[in-house]
């Protein structure tokens, strides 16, 4: 057991013993081996209290050795050449994962775990990680080998300056599952005036295909299609989620994190295969 995280890039997956950390492992084997990195399943055990009990340390370091053996046998079963490593830290599971984002390529989490059933609100972890994170940060929902492929890969794109480093991650992403992607620019609700909503929504989008004609020529397999929304992201993600497979946005995005990754956003897409990955103009893609 190390004091923290291995500094070699890697694909790097918080396990703790759940299905949905199952599931980010398994989305992360292709991530992992399109970069070709190792898969590093990373362990995060909470310190000890005062006085530490030899029983109970004993016993966090089995259930951990025990949660990363069943997740290599069942990434090893895939027969997909990954390298896989293990690791198993002790530390609370934020601290050890933004430590291990430093190296990192991307973070892969399970949209509930990692501290959820020690009494912490659905997401926070998760939440946390994301909005400090030194690399993108994937929140895994469910992983579906026979839809990956099949649904939308979508993007927000505002005035943040993670903006170009959305557009690389989602068109990577695309590119990777041979999806359409479908970029997000949001017109805020400002009346009732049907008229000036669809010439809001008119310029947008002409706005966003200038911003793409770049991107177009650099990934020409990928479809890409501007679409000028009213509201929200989160909403819109709501509202199509069975059609999408991956949203992306940025860390710096206007509204925040808090509505794409906490408790209401699980709320909304818990029934779904609707990923979220969260992009930063400094981290690794």
């Amino acid at each position: 057991m190390r004091d923290e995280p291995s500094q070699n890039p890697a694909v790097v997956v918080g396990i703790d013993g759940s299905r949905t950390a199952l599931s980010a492992a398994l989305w992360a084997v292709e991530e992992a081996v399109s970069r070709d990195v190792p898969l590093r399943l990373l362990y995060a055990i909470e310190p000890p209290g005062e006085p530490a009990d030899p029983t109970t340390a004993a016993r966090a370091l089995a259930n951990a050795d025990v949660a990363l053996r069943e997740i290599f046998v069942v990434v090893e079963s895939m027969g997909t050449p990954v390298r896989i490593e293990a690791e198993i830290v002790q530390d609370r599971p934020e601290h050890a994962l933004r430590a291990a984002s430093r190296a990192a390529v991307l973070l892969c989490l399970g949209a509930l775990g990692l501290g959820h059933a020690g009494g912490r609100r659905i997401g926070s972890v998760a939440a946390t990680v994301a909005r400090d994170a030194h690399c993108p940060v994937a929140i895994v929902r469910r992983h579906d080998p026979v839809r990956r492929g099949a649904g939308w890969v979508i993007a927000e794109v505002d005035e943040s300056p993670d903006g170009d480093a959305v557009l690389a991650c989602a068109l990577r992403e695309a590119r990777l599952r041979r999806a359409p992607l479908r970029v997000l620019g949001i017109r805020r609700p400002d009346g009732d005036d049907d008229h000036g909503a669809r010439g809001g929504c008119v310029l947008v989008r002409t706005h966003l295909d200038k911003r793409l004609a770049r991107w177009r020529r650099a990934y020409p397999d990928v479809a890409v299609e501007a679409v000028a929304v009213s509201g929200s992201t989160t909403d819109y993600v709501a509202r199509e989620a069975e059609t999408i497979q991956l949203a992306v946005v940025g860390q710096a995005r206007a509204t925040g994190l808090a509505d794409i990754t906490g408790p209401a956003a699980h709320a909304a897409l818990h029934d779904t295969a609707c990923s979220v990955l969260i992009c930063s103009r400094h981290g690794a893609l």
